[in-house]
C-alpha cells in the first residue's frame, strides 16, 4: 500500500484491494472501518469492524469503535456491551473503561459510572474526558465538593476545557453562588460549550 494518498477515496480503494488479496487481515478491515467512519458511512464502518473482530477476536480497538457507532444510533446498551467486550480483551484499556462510565452516567447509574471511571483514571491519570465524566457522576450524586475538586483539577491541567467550566457552573448554582455560576457558565460558552438552554434560563434572573 502507498504511504501517502491524495484523498480518502483513494485510500479506501487501496484498502479494499488489499483486503481482496488477504481477506483475513484484521488490520486492513479495521483501517477500512476508520476510513469509512471519516466519511460518516456508519453502516460500512460497522461491517468492517465486525470483519476485523471476526478475524482477530481480541482486537479491543474495534470493539470500542463499534461502541461508538452504537452510541451514535442512541443504542446505549449496545455501546455498553461493545466497550465491556473491549475491556475483556484488554482490562487496562482506559478509553473503554471511560466509555463504560459515560454510558452509565447516561443511564442514571452514577455509582457504576464512578467504578468504571476510577479504573480508567488508574490506567491513564491525565485522561481529561474521564475526569469530566467522573465529575458529572459525583454531581449526579449531589456530592458538590467532589465534583468541584475534580473540575478544579481538570482546569489546572487544561484551563480551556469547557465541559469542566460547565460542571463547575452547575455546582456553584446548586450552592446558590450565582455570580460564580454565571462566570463559569459564560466561560464554558466562550470556549464553545453549548450550555443547556434550561440552565441558561435559570441563570437569567441572577444576571446583573
Amino acid at each position: 500500500m502507498k504511504e501517502r494518498y491524495d484523498n480518502i477515496d483513494e485510500y479506501i480503494a487501496d484498502l479494499k484491494a488489499a483486503i481482496s488479496d488477504n481477506e483475513q487481515c484484521a488490520s486492513h478491515h479495521y483501517n477500512l472501518g476508520l476510513a469509512l467512519l471519516s466519511k460518516r458511512d456508519f453502516m460500512g464502518a460497522e461491517a468492517s469492524f465486525l470483519e476485523a473482530i471476526r478475524n482477530s477476536p481480541h482486537l479491543a480497538e474495534a470493539y470500542v469503535q463499534l461502541g461508538g457507532i452504537a452510541m451514535q444510533r442512541g443504542d446505549m446498551e449496545g455501546c455498553l456491551h461493545y466497550n465491556e467486550e473491549a475491556v475483556n480483551c484488554r482490562p487496562k484499556f482506559a478509553v473503554a473503561q471511560a466509555n463504560i462510565g459515560f454510558v452509565y452516567n447516561q443511564m442514571g447509574m452514577p455509582d457504576k459510572a464512578i467504578t468504571a471511571l476510577t479504573k480508567a483514571l488508574k490506567w491513564d491519570a491525565n485522561f481529561v474526558q474521564a475526569k469530566t465524566a467522573l465529575s458529572t457522576a459525583y454531581f449526579m450524586k449531589q456530592n458538590w465538593a467532589e465534583c468541584e475538586n475534580i473540575c478544579n483539577d481538570i482546569l489546572k491541567q487544561e484551563p480551556n476545557f469547557a465541559p469542566a467550566w460547565n460542571n463547575l457552573a452547575l455546582v456553584h448554582f446548586e450552592r446558590q453562588e450565582y455570580d460564580k455560576a454565571i462566570e463559569a457558565a459564560d466561560k464554558a460558552a466562550e470556549l464553545g460549550f453549548a450550555v443547556p438552554a434550561g440552565f441558561a434560563e435559570e441563570l437569567k434572573p441572577f444576571r446583573k
